[in-house]
């Protein structure tokens, strides 16, 4: 019996022209007026689709599962547990390296043209190092479930997929699935796990433990949430700095550095020695280090983060460098504050937001303090479409755009926007 439009069921399977590629790792196809959201498809196919979620009125979700007319770029996905059902951490494992970077690229032209009504050209540059696209990811955080097995989510489930060193996750760095598969739970991990099973809870909102791995060079460090966490040393932008186990650090091992000096060419020439800089959502101190070589010990640079381990390890990071103002707190909130660290003048403003974006408040208020430039480091193409709309509405336009292709297989890609007093 052929799928009913009126009542589509999960499990329904639907022969579709697949359309262009959408934000979040999927291509839109359209079924009986309603949108389809097809994850392992590519632009121009013809597929085989299963149905995945039906709960939504105006659009449905599905799976690739036959592919009738393939796009020349399609390869075969190198990974056991990418696929329908599989681990949900890639998207593109099923197109060459080039066609993902292609359709990364139209993602973001399209995001800016949707929600800032910008037309801008858009190339995503490869990282150096990238190789063929696996075994970069030298940072994960995976679940563990009642089961005992370690692994990522499965695509939009809380449920574990389960990594071994015959079936290693190949995005993750070399060792990082060997170790995982290995590991012994500790006692107070096993309570809580045989806790969250017993409430159901690896099925609901609440998360079972996680842990985290990190490859640093020897053996993967280890942590679970009840440890002791120690900071151990990344390489970027010519110096070393200090990073909490758990703490943010870019995955990629190329992304830190090809990211600070997409920063320093974005500052240059808006930023001189003795100049004030502010380094906003500014973790440890990546591009604080690359405001205060700009602008030199007599200059000053001010580092805001939410988080108080961050902020201090930022303090000690640039430490010599400029005079460092470290403050530990919401941005938002510091900029409403005329005589705070934020209230006097500046000359650039850096920021690397979550991926929710700046937002309205922390836009509008840094276009007050009338910058030569802000300096934008996106991680969400959508997030940057919409603040570069209000930054536009304040009178600070989109000058120069770059995209880089920080983590292969994956629909996410990081931006760096400079914006100009129009």
């Amino acid at each position: 019996m052929p799928p009913d439009p009126e009542h589509p069921r999960v499990g329904d399977e639907i022969l579709l022209e697949i359309g262009p590629v959408a934000h979040g790792g999927h291509c839109v196809a359209r079924w009986a007026g309603r949108v389809v959201f097809v994850r392992h498809a590519l632009p121009g196919e013809q597929a085989l689709v299963r149905l995945t979620d039906t709960r939504h009125d105006g659009f449905l979700r599905a799976d690739a599962i036959r592919i009738d007319r393939a796009d020349e770029a399609r390869i075969t996905p190198r990974c056991f547990h990418f696929g329908p059902g599989g681990c949900g951490g890639c998207d593109f494992q099923h197109a060459t390296l080039q066609r993902q970077r292609e359709l990364k690229a139209a993602v973001v032209a399209e995001q800016l043209r949707r929600l800032a009504g910008m037309d801008v050209p858009v190339t995503v540059e490869e990282l150096p190092g990238t190789g063929d696209g696996f075994g970069w990811r030298t940072r994960v955080r995976w679940g563990l479930d009642a089961a005992g097995r370690i692994g990522p989510r499965a695509t939009r489930s809380h449920d574990v997929v389960a990594v071994s060193s015959a079936a290693p996750c190949e995005i993750a760095a070399p060792g990082l699935s060997e170790t995982a598969a290995a590991l012994g739970v500790p006692p107070e991990v096993a309570l809580e796990r045989a806790q969250g099973a017993t409430r159901g809870r690896d099925r609901g909102g609440v998360k079972l433990p996680e842990v985290n791995l990190v490859a640093t060079g020897t053996a993967p460090l280890v942590l679970w949430k009840h440890d002791d966490v120690p900071t151990i040393s990344e390489h970027a932008a010519g110096r070393d700095f200090r990073v909490r186990g758990d703490g943010f650090w870019q995955v990629h091992p190329a992304a830190a550095d090809t990211l600070a000096g997409a920063v320093d060419d974005a500052v240059d020439g808006f930023l001189a020695p003795g100049g004030v800089a502010w380094d906003l959502y500014g973790g440890v101190g990546l591009f604080g280090a690359v405001l205060a070589d700009r602008v030199g010990p007599s200059g000053t640079v001010v580092t805001v983060e939410n988080d108080a381990p961050a902020t201090a390890l930022a303090t000690e990071n640039l430490d010599g460098l400029a005079r460092i103002v470290g403050v530990t707190d919401r941005v938002e909130q510091l900029l409403e504050d005329a005589d705070g660290p934020l209230g006097g003048t500046v000359d650039v403003i850096v920021l690397d937001p979550p991926r929710s974006g700046a937002g309205r408040v922390v836009c509008a208020a840094m276009t007050t303090r009338a910058p030569a430039a802000i300096v934008y480091v996106a991680c969400d193409p959508a997030a940057l479409a919409r603040d570069t709309a209000i930054l536009a509405e304040h009178g600070y336009s989109l000058d120069t755009l770059r995209a880089f292709d920080c983590f292969p297989q994956t629909h996410h890609v990081e931006c760096v926007a400079r914006f100009l007093p129009a």
